[in-house]
């Protein structure tokens, strides 16, 4: 390693050391219940799994379709029922109006940035945009707060397959909680994840080789006075990278441990395998995994891509949930579906566009199932073109402070960080946004 790298080694360490003594999230702890109150002692969410539908995803192709407003605003699609009784979703989603029953909807998200960075920052920290100081996404945060609870190899936090890249998530936090990047492509016939599975070909037993080379020739560390606190934990660190590198973490991230028919089921698509590795991880209980789903942000030719795209999510999301479900995880895991805004309820005929929406966060649409999210509701109603809310307005704070209620993690205390700044996980704020109605009573 080079001079710059070695004094970020030794800045992280350092960091590290300073957020020792923060408060993991607890299990079994008084989470509030629908009216408000403290409720009975449940575990709370183990894992949260995050579809980011990167671009912004229309509300009315989803899960908030019109089919009585005019052609200008539903391009002439309808919708569907599902398995619950007056739950109708977009024609595009058949295989998740089939369950349904397994995640609530969320009608009516707004804020007012319609740019992707502002937007992106607002939705993953709960912050405003400004003020000079970059917050930490919410991924980060729970993998802090996780951190004494999970014994896993594998990083706490952990995308697939790129990042967002509007912003450091990890913030003013310690580089111990950036994620864990894989890079690769999960359908390919070998997932390589950067740093984890070699690359060209090499086997594990071919890199064991080389690492045990490279212990032989590293004189400087030998030579190195054993008092010396950084270097002693820069070694201990690479010890534990290597561990995962050549030990069980890095199976994870093999697919072809899964049988055919598990593959199929999520689809053979960057996307699908990319969900059925986050089931992977959060059975070896990773706290936090990402999915940057690309490909959502529709100027041009909406519905062409949408016939592409929602069919492919489509068949990935309800097989995750589904998955989740028969093997007794979903109670223990938040699936949480959103993109940093919707698009444009009218749609745009004229050239270039030829059918195209645009960025749009007045009102737009997520959805949410698991970790003590109960199944089978709508939260808020839009008006008749998806345009503006009528009633149940959900901020990104609302639907950040939901999440981290259910993860064992209070939304109004104080934030541990290595700088010293005063803050708190959220922003002080009512509580009476939080989706409270739609937290089981009893997980």
């Amino acid at each position: 390693m080079d001079r710059r790298e070695f004094i970020k080694g030794c800045a992280a360490v350092a960091a590290a050391g300073a957020l020792s003594g923060c408060a993991g999230a607890a299990e079994n702890k008084n989470l509030p219940t629908a009216d408000g109150n403290a409720g009975k002692k449940r575990k709370c969410a183990r894992s949260v799994i995050e579809i980011w539908v990167w671009g912004g995803p229309s509300q009315l192709e989803t899960f908030d379709p019109k089919p009585k407003a005019p052609k200008d605003y539903n391009g002439g699609f309808g919708e569907i029922k599902t398995n619950v009784p007056g739950i109708t979703i977009s024609e595009f989603w058949p295989m998740m109006a089939k369950i349904a029953d397994k995640y609530s909807i969320i009608r009516t998200m707004t804020h007012p940035y319609p740019g992707h960075e502002t937007a992106t920052y607002l939705m993953q920290t709960g912050r405003k945009p400004g003020g000079g100081k970059v917050y930490p996404a919410i991924g980060a945060v729970i993998a802090m707060y996780k951190r004494k609870e999970y014994k896993g190899d594998v990083p706490p936090y952990v995308i697939l397959t790129v990042p967002k890249g509007r912003f450091s998530e990890v913030g003013f936090l310690s580089e111990e909680f950036s994620p864990l990047v894989t890079g690769g492509n999960p359908n390919a016939s070998r997932f390589i994840v950067d740093g984890i599975v070699p690359p060209g070909g090499l086997t594990r037993e071919e890199q064991k080789t080389r690492f045990d080379i490279l212990g032989e020739l590293d004189t400087f560390t030998m030579e190195t006075p054993q008092g010396l606190v950084a270097m002693r934990d820069f070694d201990s660190a690479g010890r534990d990278a290597r561990r995962v590198i050549e030990g069980d973490g890095a199976k994870v991230f093999d697919l072809s441990l899964e049988s055919d028919a598990t593959r199929d089921r999520y689809g053979r698509t960057t996307f699908g395998q990319s969900c059925l590795t986050a089931r992977r991880l959060v059975e070896s209980g990773v706290p936090y995994i990402t999915i940057n789903a690309q490909g959502w942000d529709t100027h041009k030719r909406h519905f062409e891509i949408m016939k592409t795209k929602a069919a492919e999510m489509d068949k990935a999301l309800s097989a995750l949930i589904g998955d989740l479900s028969e093997k007794g995880l979903l109670d223990s895991t938040i699936v949480w579906w959103t993109g940093e805004f919707g698009r444009t309820p009218r749609v745009d005929w004229e050239a270039p566009w030829n059918g195209g929406r645009n960025h749009y966060a007045k009102c737009f649409t997520s959805l949410v199932a698991g970790g003590g999210f109960a199944g089978g509701k709508v939260v808020g109603v839009s008006d008749e073109t998806a345009s503006k809310v009528v009633s149940r307005p959900v901020t990104p704070q609302d639907m950040l402070g939901s999440i981290y209620e259910l993860c064992g993690i209070d939304p109004d205390g104080q934030l541990d960080n290595p700088i010293g700044l005063k803050t708190t996980v959220l922003p002080p704020q009512s509580k009476l946004g939080r989706l409270r109605e739609i937290y089981k009573e009893n997980v």
